[in-house]
């Protein structure tokens, strides 16, 4: 039998690599966001152009996440982060490329309906560029079935809460970097630039520091005995891999609990895409926001959730059971949608905390419930699903916010925060579900 390291103790040294490689990942995507729009503008695209470019990512991370998903249980997670970034890495060369090639229109477009734009030659090389790190894309999908592997149960929803904090701090300082890199006579160069380096830092550390993960191979299960338990030396869950063995589409809403889940993953991302579009609309025109003003507010946000998923989540995980934190979590965020539709100052700040709060102690939640229903066998086949699932959300969240925004105003946000509180409302099944699966082992260590 294949040894397995992957105990409780392994969320220091071993998953600090993982944490880095969430936060450069998240470090490079918000340094592209402050300026992406502006590049579209300049290479003679207009909104909706922008709203296409931006959801190119998640269309092709639809497709890419699930296939990596199910190789990272095949091949090793290690292979397969490694190639997820290696993919980055190559769609950041080309677009730092792209800042290079002389704007030649290929195709002009005049449209009551779609606007005025060009699509010239630099345009293009930018949607290549984001397809084909979207299509490499599934490195978040695979880093959530690689803390599961790595973690106990009881310190999953802990070290998820990390992982997430690691991914707020990038969006807390993507963001400012890219201001202060772009405002140098380099303009967009010099960003691009250090988002390139960047990556080069995030492949490197998958290649050099971050120990391998496949699940182990025995002919039959083994069963933990109570003592094993006791000393924390409990036998990982171990199951024989046949060659060329996969999960599919069907297969994956035949496992328990997973196609809810998955309908919830999908509801969630949706209400978010809604109101990451709108907003800065709304916080443009109506607000009449510059985009540093906009900048410091999703920068206190992000400040604020990583608080919140680190101290705050740490002490509410021992004392309160996941799906408890899914609900309260989820009524506290939806609270936020309702309060920014004043435009108050001081409610908008209110809502800031609401959000953090709300979403800080959810989603860590969420993914560590995900991960539990999805077990050891398939847990990187059914993530890679999960983040296909929100890649679709996004896909239409972030087309319909903006349309949303344009026909119904402010109305849009409470359309957001129906959807999460639907989300509110379905998680009550996971309160009941949870309480079945905790009477059942109680049963079982009788």
């Amino acid at each position: 039998m294949e040894t397995d390291s992957g105990t409780s103790s392994t969320d220091g040294k071993a998953l600090f690599p993982l944490y880095t490689i969430t936060f450069i990942g998240t470090l490079g995507f918000g340094i592209i966001l402050t300026f992406l729009v502006f590049l579209v503008t300049e290479y003679g695209g207009n909104a909706l152009v922008y709203g296409i470019l931006a959801s190119t990512y998640p269309a092709f991370q639809l497709i890419g996440a699930p296939i990596l998903g199910r190789w990272s249980d095949l091949y090793g997670r290690k292979k397969i982060l490694l190639l997820s970034q290696a993919g980055t890495l190559l769609a950041w060369v080309i677009f730092l490329v792209a800042l290079f090639f002389p704007v030649i229109p290929l195709i002009e477009v005049r449209s009551d309906l779609l606007g005025i734009f060009t699509v010239t030659l630099p345009l293009l090389a930018l949607f290549f560029a984001r397809a084909l790190d979207g299509i490499t894309g599934g490195n978040v999908s695979v880093a959530n079935a690689y803390l599961a592997d790595l973690t106990s149960e009881e310190e999953r929803n802990k070290n998820y809460g990390r992982m997430s904090v690691a991914s707020n701090l990038g969006y807390v300082f993507g963001p400012a970097l890219a201001g202060l890199l772009g405002a140098t006579v380099y303009g967009e160069l010099l960003p691009v630039s250090v988002a390139l380096v960047i990556s080069i830092i995030g492949t490197l550390i998958v290649l050099f520091l971050l120990p391998d993960s496949k699940p182990c191979e025995i002919e039959e299960y083994s069963e933990s005995t109570g003592i094993r338990k006791v000393l924390g030396q409990e036998q990982k869950e171990c199951y024989k891999i046949e060659a060329g063995s996969k999960i599919t589409f069907g297969e994956v809403f035949k496992l328990e609990y997973i196609p809810f889940m998955l309908i919830v993953y999908f509801l969630i991302f949706l209400g978010f895409n809604i109101y990451y579009t709108a907003f800065p609309v709304f916080a443009v025109v109506a607000l009449e926001w510059s985009p540093a003003e906009l900048g410091v507010y999703f920068s206190v946000i992000s400040a604020l959730m990583a608080f919140v998923q680190g101290p705050v989540l740490a002490k509410l995980a021992k004392r309160y059971r996941e799906s408890i934190l899914v609900v309260v979590g989820g009524f506290i965020l939806g609270l936020q949608f309702i309060l920014i539709i004043s435009g108050n100052i001081f409610l908008l700040y209110l809502a800031a905390v609401f959000f953090a709060f709300g979403n800080g102690i959810m989603w860590p939640s969420i993914l560590s419930i995900l991960s539990k229903f999805a077990g050891k066998k398939y847990q990187g086949s059914v993530q890679g699903f999960a983040m296909s699932a929100s890649s679709l959300a996004s896909i239409i969240g972030l087309l319909a916010g903006g349309l949303l925004y344009t026909q119904l105003g402010v109305i849009s946000f409470l359309i957001a925060a129906a959807i999460i509180y639907l989300v509110v409302f379905l998680s009550f099944r996971l309160v009941k579900i949870e309480k079945e699966r905790l009477a059942e082992t109680a049963v079982a260590e009788i």
